[in-house]
This record gives C-alpha cells, structure tokens and sequence, in this order.
C-alpha cells in the first residue's frame, strides 16, 4: 500500500502536491490554535507558548545535529534574533486573542498579513505603491474593522491583540525574505526555535503553574503540531507555484471556523462572515499581484 500511495504521489504535478502539502500544514496548524485556546483557557500564555517552543526546538535538534556544525553558520545573526523576536511577539498576542475573542476571528485577522506588508514596505520602507493597491489594503482593513465590530456595542478590545500578532507576523515574513537569499533553510529554523524559545522562558518560569499530565501532553501536541504544520506548509508553498497553492492556505479559516462551532460552541455573526470575505479577497489579490510582478 505505501508502495502504491509512493508511486501515485510521484504522478501528480507540482502544484497538486503544494496545495495538498499547503492544506495540510494548514490543518496542522489550526489544529494546534484550538489546543492553545483550550489550554490557555487555565495555563498562562507564557507557559504554554514556552512549551510550544521548546517541542519544536527539540523535534528539529536531530536535523540540525545530523547535518553538522554548517548548520550554525551565519552573518545575519542580528536578523536571525530580529525575527525570533517578531515571532515570539506574534504568537504571544496570538494566544493572548484565542483567550479573548473566537478562534475564526483570530486566524481570520492573522491572514491580513499582506495587508500590513504592503503598510509596512510604503511608510517605513519607501518603496512606491500603486493606486489599486492602495484601494484594496483600505478594503482589506475594511474587513478587519467589520469583524471587531465597533459600531454595534460588541466591541472587544482584545481584537487589538489578534491584529497586534498580524503585525508582527508581517515583520516575520519580511525578515524571513531577507534571510532566505544568503541563508539554508535549517539555518532559519534553527535559530528561530532557539531565539524564541530563549525569549519565552523568564516570562514562562515566573508564571509557571504546574500542568496536569494531560495539560502537558497537549501543551507538547501543540508544540509538535506547529513546527511540524509549518514545515509540511513550507514544502507546499516551494514545490507549486505561489499564485495556485496560497489560495489554499485560506483553509486554515474554513478550518478554525469548523473548529471553533464544533469545539467551542463559537458561532461567526454576519459581520465576521462579511470581514473575513473582504479579507481574503484583498489578501488573494495582493498575493497574486506580487506573484505576477516578481514573474515579469
């Protein structure tokens, strides 16, 4: 049987394999979200986020032991550290908004991702944005303001938390770029498991309560989940190309939606419905153009 799984996986096009590796990472992931809502629920962030780190440092150690000392070489330590920072801060504020506010909303705001690059590379970077892209950033920021629902007296001031986690995953994503020309993928992981493990292990021994069996074992589930999800999701998105596999990663909401009625008994008003469409339109489109500009 594996045999016959082998040789059909080998048949299929690179774009197929990316999307199925891109929906299943997603999957991965989100799978870890609700294990972190649920044990955030009675554990400190810091404690939990710690945990996830370390499973992850310790599940990728035998890769990097195993290809050597090559692995540790680097100039851009100080981007390395920059980006361990940008994702302990993401992650953190991401658990912080699963306490807080509906998991579908919380990953939803998380995919506005290109829409704070695009902020990001136009007022700090310099570079010059067109009109259009203006146009949908606002609508994609549109969606964002629809979900928090302002105007209707269900404002929850956590959602600054959810949209704080976006921003700092932007960051990670630009700096992620950077590294990338010059530096092995391993590398990259490597130090991002150690820095933001480093950073979350003061804050998670001066909260630390002490965790049941099963709190542990999920606490490490969640850690395995997300380096594990990430890695299948990044060997999606380089095996097909960019502009066919990314609208697969929009799962992750399908997802957390399923996720959060069936788990959580979270069901999305009209409005998140309506910011979350917005969003993913914006994003799908931002992702496309930068697809075709880097093509031409």
């Amino acid at each position: 049987m594996y045999q016959s799984f082998i040789s059909i996986w080998r048949n299929i096009s690179n774009n197929i394999k990316g999307a199925l590796l891109v929906a299943l990472g997603g999957l991965l992931l989100i799978m870890m979200a609700a294990i972190v809502k649920h044990l955030v629920q009675n554990l400190p962030a810091y404690q939990v986020l710690f945990v996830r780190f370390l499973a992850g440092f310790l599940i990728i150690l035998p890769l990097v032991l195993r290809l050597g000392i090559k692995v540790f070489h680097t100039e851009k330590l100080h981007y390395h550290f920059a980006r361990g920072f940008y994702g302990f801060m993401g992650n953190l504020l991401f658990f912080l908004a699963l306490i807080h506010i509906a998991l579908a909303d919380t990953v939803t705001i998380q995919f506005s991702r290109p829409l704070f690059i695009i902020l990001i590379i136009a007022l700090f970077l310099g570079e010059k944005v067109n009109t259009t892209r203006k146009m949908i950033t606002v609508a994609g920021f549109i969606g964002i303001v629809m979900i928090t629902k302002p105007f209707f007296g269900e404002f929850n001031p956590w959602v600054f938390s959810a949209v704080g986690g976006a921003f700092f995953a932007s960051l990670v994503v630009l700096t992620v770029k950077i590294l990338t020309r010059t530096e092995h993928t391993v590398t990259i992981m490597f130090y991002f498991a150690a820095f933001t493990t480093i950073f979350s292990l003061i804050p998670a021994v001066m909260t630390w309560q002490t965790p049941t069996m099963l709190e542990l074992i999920l606490m490490i589930l969640a850690g395995a989940f997300g380096i594990v999800g990430q890695g299948i999701f990044t060997h999606g998105i380089g095996l097909g190309e960019t502009s066919f596999v990314m609208p697969f990663d929009y799962l992750r909401i399908v997802y957390s939606f399923l996720f959060g009625i069936i788990l959580f008994s979270e069901v999305p008003g009209v409005w998140s419905f309506f910011g979350t469409v917005i969003i993913i339109i914006s994003s799908l489109y931002l992702i496309k153009n930068e697809s075709k500009n880097q093509n031409n």
